[in-house]
């Protein structure tokens, strides 16, 4: 084989073995346990790193709901943190709602462990006026606000809860109405108020007679 020939195979060679390193290497820890794709946002400061974070929306663009914010948070250090808030800079009226797997406490990242947002049986960050806060296709900036290391930024993209996101989603709303033309209300009495007597126990007669009336019948009836 000639010098050029065998130059050429190397260098195949490795551009082969680059590619496959840089494969592995966005696939990330948590792909496969989140099953999204590993393009997603990530970033780490200090000892928090946060990977595969996501904001997402009702399923159906009609629908008023919450929206959920996704992601594996993982602690490289030897204490335990807390995530004590997770805020949309610039959007001061957007809360977000943290509760434990558990469904009490706080949510703790253990040391050298991590936690998943979104998903069945783990913690949860919810927002609950998703649609007036943010919208789909766009990049939201998060600020993740640790016990220990502060606050970590990550831009995170709004997506609705279909395709690879449809089990991560928020609870499915009900879309909104529209208004029907030319809908008439229903015809008939006004049904009684709550706690009244439906009826039942009323005394039976002619069609008409006042209670009073039937009540004095009786009456005559027994002499």
């Amino acid at each position: 084989m000639s010098s050029s020939l065998r130059r050429g195979a190397l260098a195949a060679t490795a551009l082969v073995l680059s590619i496959a390193s840089l494969t592995a290497c966005a696939a990330g820890n948590s792909a496969q346990t989140l099953e999204v794709k590993p393009d997603n946002a990530a970033t780490s400061v200090g000892d928090i790193k946060l990977q595969n974070v996501n904001v997402i929306t009702q399923p159906d663009l009609t629908a008023k709901g919450p929206a959920v914010i996704t992601g594996q948070v993982f602690n490289n250090g030897r204490e335990d943190q807390t995530l004590r808030a997770i805020t949309l800079p610039g959007k001061n009226g957007a809360k977000v709602k943290l509760t434990a797997a558990k469904g009490s406490g706080d949510v703790v990242v253990p040391a050298g462990g991590s936690v998943l947002l979104g998903g069945k049986g783990n913690a949860s960050a919810v927002l609950p006026d998703g649609r007036e806060a943010i919208k789909d296709g766009e990049q939201q900036r998060l600020a993740f606000d640790f016990s220990n290391t502060g606050e970590v930024r990550i831009g995170a993209f709004v997506v609705p809860a279909t395709s690879y996101f449809k089990d991560w989603g928020p609870g499915e709303a009900a879309p909104t109405p529209a208004a029907k033309p030319g809908a008439s209300q229903p015809s008939g009495e006004p049904s009684a108020p709550a706690g009244s007597p439906s009826g039942a126990g009323k005394p039976s007669g002619a069609a008409g007679q006042p209670s009073g009336a039937a009540s004095q019948g009786a009456q005559h009836a027994g002499h």
